[in-house]
Order: structure tokens, then sequence, then C-alpha cells
């Protein structure tokens, strides 16, 4: 069993392999993959957060003082709709797509012979947010457009498809989704651009304005426009792949533009990169407005099926999001750690007194929480789409090991995965801002100071409760998944399931506490289902984060009752903090429980040392 960490031996959280640091995440990959998944992926992710931890680190400060720019015209006044990156991100392009980043989770990568499913893909989007959550954009809406591709293309886009999966670097094609226009905002019904058939041409034609397009200068973008004759608000939308440029009919990649530079005025495509936003954060990735003027596009699917193609991506997108809320927590957790250990105070390494003991113990407890609910939403979201590639049944076990039939559990985790999704979004960005913020405190004065990377996690992370939808839109999306769905039967099994594994002593208080209030969550749902629209709407966002803090607790007792098991109390610690910050009402604040947990549980929790089963009920002493 490994032993703890000492961060003290770090001066700071880069120059380090991020994989090797984070048990939490090899605990959950472990948990998530087939043992032939983890015993492929282990070492390809180990190689993958050394790169992240040194080169692509180092090039992400650069980049945040060096952003790309946009060159719309060239010197003759013709539109080139040029931007330019700096030597340094390009590298962070190479060194990641060549990792296999997007493509190892479509096209069955070097050992294998099937993909890797797509929480492979997020796991590796979360290690590269410990350096660069703004470059992580680009690769997320890259996977997504694979994805929509993937599903409902009839092939006559397979050229896009095979540059969207590339393994090598000049062959990539990037993908963005221009999905907001300034007159709709979270209103997509309300889009305005609108699509003409050229016969002459046999393509698409795209005329309007889209607002808020991040990786505006990608070589394949999808978008939502209105066909002639279609009705109003979303069901009348149409989704396009609209080129950057051609060259001689072929799309352009990222080896074309690399070698030759802008693209000649012929071979743009009839649109204007406008300008690029002024952002606080993620300047990694270049955000602008768009005008469409005649700009080419090539269908995708069916004509006025576009929005719910578009969710299909949305789904990934989101959980891209919650993956690089997660990954700012985790790097923000180490640079604090190790900050901690190393800053001396009044004698001592600030890591020895108390309150920081206890906020240290809270930011990990947080982080174990957040990326626990985020890679088991990802989970459910791999097994569907797996069923769906394979397109025949499967066999599959329920989590409490009983097995159903391959259809009855392939409907419960979309189910499922329809509710966990915009929870996992909406719940781990904030989580995100606040865990950066308090970073930038633990470092004082530094941690304000643009050189020091926690200012820049704080800006970065702050677009995530923004993207993929407001933390309002995505409580309303569940209610949708609760009452189009049935998405609360599929929980309670899940939750249920979960509850009667916890057999230990150590966690039988914390199991009382979470069976009760998912008694009342149960309360709560069925209240809801006999309210007015109204009033379920003025509770959707407290309704969000119930299920999360129940759900999460639920998950975090199945891994301590897990480990225990396997001679290990430290996540048993974990969940119990879990539950009590989040599940327990405390008198008096807490103030007069007498609680020293925090100081107690300091060593394993927040150094990963191991915890001895028979002694963690009473506890939470570190193994020597």
């Amino acid at each position: 069993m490994p032993s703890g960490i000492d961060y003290g031996q770090f001066e700071e959280g880069r120059g380090v392999n991020y994989w090797a640091l984070d048990r939490a995440l090899q605990r959950e990959l472990e948990r998530i993959y087939t043992d032939a998944e983890f015993d492929w992926a282990e070492s390809r992710l180990s190689e993958f957060g050394e790169i992240v931890g040194h080169t692509i680190a180092d090039n992400a400060d650069y980049v945040d003082d060096h952003g790309p720019e946009l060159e719309p015209y060239d010197k003759h006044g013709d539109v080139q709709n040029h931007v330019r990156y700096p030597a340094e991100q390009i590298e962070n392009e190479r060194l990641s797509y060549e990792m296999g980043i997007v493509a190892d989770a479509f096209e069955a990568p070097p050992g294998r012979d099937e993909p890797m499913p797509l929480s492979h893909n997020l796991a590796m989007q979360y290690l590269l947010c410990y350096a660069d959550p703004g470059f992580d954009c680009p690769v997320a809406m890259t996977a997504g457009a694979a994805l929509v591709l993937e599903k409902f293309d009839d092939g006559s886009l397979s050229a896009y498809y095979d540059g969207l999966t590339a393994r090598e670097y000049d062959d990539v094609i990037e993908g963005a989704m221009f999905l907001t226009e300034e007159q709709g905002g979270s209103d997509v019904g309300a889009n305005e651009t609108r699509a003409e058939w050229d016969e002459e041409a046999e393509c698409w034609r795209l005329t309007g304005e889209k607002w808020f397009c991040s990786n505006i200068d990608a070589e394949g973008t999808l978008a939502l426009a209105r066909t002639e004759g279609a009705p109003d608000g979303t069901d009348g939308l149409s989704m396009f792949l609209v080129p950057h440029g051609d060259l001689a009919g072929s799309p352009v990649t990222k080896g074309d533009r690399i070698e030759d530079g802008p693209l000649a005025p012929d071979e743009v495509n009839d649109q204007l990169y406008r300008r690029l936003k002024d952002k606080l954060g993620t300047i990694a990735v270049p955000t602008g407005e768009v005008e469409f003027d005649g700009a080419k596009a090539y269908l995708v699917g069916e004509e006025e099926n576009g929005f719910k193609q578009m969710t299909e991506m949305l789904n990934l997108e989101r959980l891209s999001n919650a993956a690089a809320s997660c990954g700012i927590m985790g790097r923000v957790l180490l640079e604090s750690k190790i900050y901690a250990a190393n800053r001396e105070a009044f004698g001592d390494t600030i890591d020895q007194y108390p309150l920081m003991r206890e906020d240290l113990v809270d930011m990990t407890v947080d982080h174990e929480a957040a990326l626990t609910y985020v890679l088991e939403a990802a989970r459910l979201f791999s097994e569907r789409e797996r069923a769906e590639r394979s397109a025949e049944p499967r066999s599959a076990e329920t989590a409490s090991g009983e097995t159903a039939s391959a259809g009855e559990d392939a409907e419960d985790e979309y189910r499922l995965m329809r509710l966990l999704i915009p929870i996992a979004k909406a719940r781990t960005a904030r989580m995100a801002v606040d865990t950066a913020s308090y970073g930038m405190e633990v470092h004082g004065g530094n941690g304000y100071v643009n050189d020091f990377v926690t200012n820049r996690m704080l800006r970065d992370a702050q677009v995530l409760p923004i993207w993929e939808g407001t933390e309002n839109i995505l409580s309303l999306d569940v209610l949708r998944a609760l009452e189009r769905e049935g998405a609360h039967e599929p929980l309670r099994e899940a939750i249920e399931d979960r509850l009667e594994t916890i057999s230990h002593p150590a966690l039988a208080e914390a199991a009382e506490t979470v069976e009760s209030e998912y008694h009342d969550l149960a309360s709560a749902l069925a209240t809801l289902a006999g309210e007015d629209g109204e009033y379920a709407q003025l509770s959707a966002k407290r309704l969000a984060h119930y299920v999360f803090d129940v759900f999460t607790a639920a998950l975090l007792l199945e891994e301590a009752q897990a480990d225990l098991e396997d001679g290990n109390g430290r996540m048993a610690l974990v969940a119990r903090r879990f539950v009590a910050n989040e599940l327990e009402a405390q008198d008096a604040r807490g103030i007069t429980s007498g609680d020293r947990f925090a100081l107690e549980a300091f060593e394993p929790i927040v150094r990963h040392a191991p915890v001895d089963p028979e002694t963690v009920s009473e506890t939470v002493t570190a193994d020597d």
C-alpha cells in the first residue's frame, strides 16, 4: 500500500507528474475502467501527466501572457481570418493530440483492438486542465464534434471525422460549436442565422452572426441555422458543419495552416472573424464574433433535427466542463498543499496550524467528492455510447453486482446520466471557483499576482459556471430529466443499491445520515411532482444540489466500504467528512461538539497516508 506524500519535497506544482501525484484520479479510473483498460491506460496517463506537468504547464503560463491574435484581413484588405498563435501553444496542441487525447476514444489506439471509453478522453482533459483549462476548450469541442459526426453523419463528412479523430497533429481538424447569438443567448430557439441551398455549388450557404464563438478558427465548426420554411423555435433548427476553408475541395488541417500560414483569399470561407473577445481568462482559446456571409456549410444528419443533435454534443461538453472544474481544483489543491508545507510563519510551516489543516482537509474532500461524482457520470455516459456503437445487446451489472437485462440496464443508465450530467456541470463549476479563490488566499499576496498560477486558475475557473449553460439553465434541465425521463427511478435504485453495501461500523453513523437524507430527497421529489411549474422552477437549483450531495455521499460510502475491506480506512474518513459537511446539521455551528477531526485526519486525507481499518472507528491516526 502506498505511503503518504511529502509535499514539502516540492517547490511548486509544476515540474512534476500530475498523474503520479493524483491518487484520487488513479483510484477512480481503476474503479470505472475494466482491468484491461486500466492496464493499458496507466502508463499512457503517467506519460501524459509528466508532459502536462512539465512542458504544457510552462507553455500555458507563456500563452496566458502572449495569447492568440486575430488578423482578419491581409495587407491588401482581403479577408484571411488568420489567428496567430505563439509557438508554445502549437507545441501544447501537438503534444496533446498526438498523445491521443481525442483519438483514443474514437479509434483503437496502439495496443488495443477497440477504442477506449469516452471517460478516458475526459480523464485526459482533467489532467490537461492542471495546466491549461483554456486550451481544453478546443479539445473538448473536437471530441464533441467527432461524436456528433459519428452519430449522425451519413458518411459524406468522413474526411472531417477522420481529421477530428486524427492521431498525427498535421492531420488534425479541430472542432467548435457556434451556438450563441446576441439576441438569443441561452434561448437557442431565438437564433436567426439562415441556411439556403446553393444549387450550383451543391452546398448550403449560411447568413447571420454568432456572438460568442470559442475556438473561432476551428477547421470544422458545428453551427445551428434555420432553413427556408422551417418552423420557429428549436424545432426548426438544422445542424451544419462550417469549414474554415477549402484546399482544392479538401478540408484544411493543422498541418496545412502551420506550414503555409494564412489561407489565400479564394480559399477562405465566406465568413468574417470580426474580433476576439477581451476575456478575463481562458486566453489560450480565441473567442470572438463571426459573420456568415453566404458561408459554405454541409448539413449534418436530418434537416430540422439540429437541436436534438446538438444536445448529444452538449452532454459531452458539460462533462468536459465538469472535468475541467475538477482539474482546476486538483491543481489549486496541489499548489496549496505544497505551499503550506514549505511556507514558514511564526516558527513553523503553515500546514501545522489547525485552521490551515482544516482548510486543506476540506479542500481535499471537496476535490475527491467532485471527481468521484463526475467520473461516475462519465462512466454512465461511456456505457451508453459503447452500447450504441455496438448496436447489439450486452450483458451488464448493476452497482450492487446483480445482473440486469441489457436493454433495461442501458435505458436506466441513460435516464440517470441525463439527470447527473447537468448537476455535475453546475455543482463542480461553482466548486472550482470557490477552491481557486481560496487557493489564492493560501498563497497570500503572491496568489493575487499574475506571476503565480493561482491567479490564472481563478480567472480560468470563472467562466466554467457560464460555459455550456448557467446554473439556472442547468437546474431547469434537471427538472426536464425528472419530468420527461423519469430519472428519479434509476436515481433511487442507484442510491439504495450503494447504501445496501455498507456494513462496516466505521461507516454506520454516516450511512444512517445519508439514508435519512435520501428519504427526505425522495419526499422533495414527490412534492415537486405535485406542485405547479412555477414552484418547481423556484426549487430547481436547491434540488440539483441536494441530488449531488446525497448521490455523492452514497458513492463515497460505497468506495469507503470497498477500501476498508481491502485494508485501508482512508476513504472512510473522506466519506464521513463529506457527509458531515454537506448533510449533517450541527448545533452551535459545531463549536460545542469538541470535534477535532480535521487535526486527527490531516495526514491520511491531505497526504494520503493509509489508515488501519481496525482503528478507523476509534481514531484516525495514520499508519506509519
